[in-house]
C-alpha cells in the first residue's frame, strides 16, 4: 500500500494514494507563444483525461551537452512568461532552479520548485530552495543510489519545509545510456514523500549525439507502465508538438499526439494498481 504523504497544491492532491498526477510540457521556453501553446494544448488533454496536470518548462538549462546549445530565455524573461501562462491559464507551474540565487525568484512565480538531477546533492542549493516553502521536486542523480535521496530530502526538511516529491529518471550505465531500476519506486517511498517517474529523460542518452543529446522514445510507453505498475505517485513528460523541431531533448521527447492516449492507458492501469495494493 503507498503510505506516501499528500502534498496539496491548490485544489490538487499529490500522493498520498491520490489519482496518477503528471507533470508535462516541453523541456525549455523556445518563446512566449510556444510555451503557451503547450500549455494550453496539453491542459486540455490532461482535462479530457482527468489526470491532475502541473505544467513544466526551463527558462534556463544549465547543464546543455555543447557550448553552442540553446539554453532558454533566461531567469528573468522566462519567469514573466511562465508568470502569465500561470494568471491566464490557471496552471500550476513547475520550473528547475540551477543555483541558490535563483530560489527566490521563481518561488514568486512557481508553485513547485525542481532541483535537476546533476545538482542533487548541492546543500546550499536545497536549503535555499526548501526555505522558500514552495513544494520542492528533486530529481535523483544519475549517479546516486535510491536510498541516497533519504539524506537528500533531509536537507530540504531541514528547513522545516517537507513539502518534497523525489524523481527517477535513471541511472547511468556505461557511457551514454540510462536504466531504471524499478525497485527504486518503493525504496524512495519509504521516505514517505511522493515519487515519481521521469519517463522521457531516462529514455535519453546523454550526449549521444556529439554535440546534444539522443533518445530512444520508442520506450517511453512500455517504461511509463511498468513505472504505474510499480506504484508511482505521478509521471513526468517532456512533450512537444514537433519533436524533430525541437530546441532541446527532441530526441527523447513524447510527440504531444501521443499523450492522450497514453494518459488513458496509464490511468486505466494506475486503477487497477491502487485497487489491488488497497486489498
Amino acid at each position: 500500500m503507498n503510505t506516501t504523504r499528500e502534498i496539496a497544491l491548490g485544489a490538487l492532491r499529490l500522493g498520498g494514494g491520490n489519482p496518477l498526477f503528471l507533470i508535462a510540457g516541453p523541456c525549455v521556453i523556445e518563446s512566449e507563444k510556444h510555451a503557451r501553446t503547450m500549455a494550453e494544448k496539453v491542459a486540455k488533454i490532461t482535462a479530457d483525461a482527468q489526470v491532475p496536470y502541473i505544467f513544466k518548462a526551463s527558462y534556463d538549462k544549465a547543464n546543455r551537452s555543447s557550448l553552442k546549445a540553446f539554453r532558454g530565455p533566461g531567469l528573468k524573461e522566462g519567469l514573466r512568461i511562465l508568470g502569465k501562462i500561470k494568471s491566464e491559464l490557471k496552471l500550476p507551474i513547475l520550473t528547475d532552479i540551477h543555483d541558490a540565487s535563483q530560489a527566490e525568484a521563481a518561488a514568486e512565480v512557481c508553485d513547485v520548485l525542481q532541483i535537476p538531477a546533476f545538482l542533487a546533492r548541492q546543500t546550499d542549493l536545497l536549503i535555499a530552495a526548501g526555505k522558500t516553502g514552495r513544494i520542492i521536486n528533486i530529481k535523483k542523480g544519475q549517479f546516486l543510489s535510491p536510498w541516497d535521496m533519504g539524506n537528500v530530502s533531509e536537507k530540504v526538511a531541514s528547513t522545516g519545509n517537507t513539502k518534497i516529491i523525489l524523481t527517477e529518471r535513471g541511472a547511468s550505465f556505461g557511457y551514454q545510456n540510462l536504466v531504471v531500476d524499478m525497485r527504486s519506486f518503493p525504496i524512495m517511498q519509504r521516505t514517505g514523500y511522493p515519487v515519481v517517474y521521469d519517463v522521457t529523460h531516462s529514455v535519453q542518452l546523454p550526449g549521444g549525439q556529439g554535440q546534444s543529446s539522443g533518445g530512444q522514445p520508442q520506450f517511453i510507453e512500455p517504461l511509463a507502465r511498468a513505472g504505474v505498475a510499480a506504484g508511482v505517485d505521478g509521471i513526468f513528460l517532456e512533450t512537444h508538438d514537433n519533436p524533430a523541431a525541437a530546441l532541446s531533448d527532441g530526441p527523447n521527447a513524447l510527440p504531444l499526439s501521443e499523450l492522450l492516449g497514453l494518459l488513458m492507458k496509464l490511468k486505466g492501469l494506475n486503477s487497477v494498481v491502487r485497487r489491488w495494493s488497497e486489498k
